[in-house]
């Protein structure tokens, strides 16, 4: 469980100086909205921390999400000073401590799926398997979509697969 939040943590802190900071948050939020297709707020100014090598950030490029400044501070300030990997295990400790397993699923499918219709598209989903953290291999890809609920344009009734993962196939008596 630990190497699964060290590889989180390697993915966030984007300039590999082991903190994350403002700009290693607003990368990753970058990078996430392609998939996600999140729409952000206004940039700001920018900072990091004392002693970080988080550059003042530049607005982001076309396409790319732009993350209200409030929404970020809010973030680090969890963390009550700088976010090395022991701080970050604490927060998300701290945050799953008590969580309902199929509401956290929820949650993560929730942020690929900003209209909230409760589907997210297969061919994202398997491209996002693939290639991010823990990659799934094709086959292990092709026996999760094998169980996993969907409709006739190619989009995964998370809702559904939520409760299969965290109550078994709801084929099952």
């Amino acid at each position: 469980m630990i190497q699964e939040f060290k590889e989180a943590f390697s993915c966030i802190d984007q300039n590999r100086d082991g903190i994350i900071c403002k700009a290693d948050l607003r990368e990753t939020y970058s990078q996430l909205a392609p998939v996600a297709r999140m729409e952000g707020g206004r940039p700001g100014p920018s900072g990091g921390h004392p002693g970080s090598l988080c550059a003042p950030h530049a607005p982001p490029p076309p396409g790319k999400v732009s993350v209200p400044e409030e929404e970020l501070d809010a973030m680090l300030q969890e963390g009550k000073g700088p976010i090395n990997f022991t701080v970050f295990l604490t927060l998300f400790g701290e945050k799953l401590n008590g969580t309902d397993p199929e509401e956290a699923i929820l949650s993560a499918f929730r942020m690929f799926d900003p209209s909230g219709k409760g589907v997210v598209n297969k061919d994202e989903f398997k491209q996002l398997l693939l290639t991010q953290a823990d990659k799934f291999s094709p086959a292990e890809v092709e026996q999760m979509f094998a169980l996993t609920p969907m409709d006739l344009a190619g989009n995964i009734d998370y809702k559904s697969l939520c409760y299969i993962i965290t109550h078994g196939d709801e084929k099952e008596e």
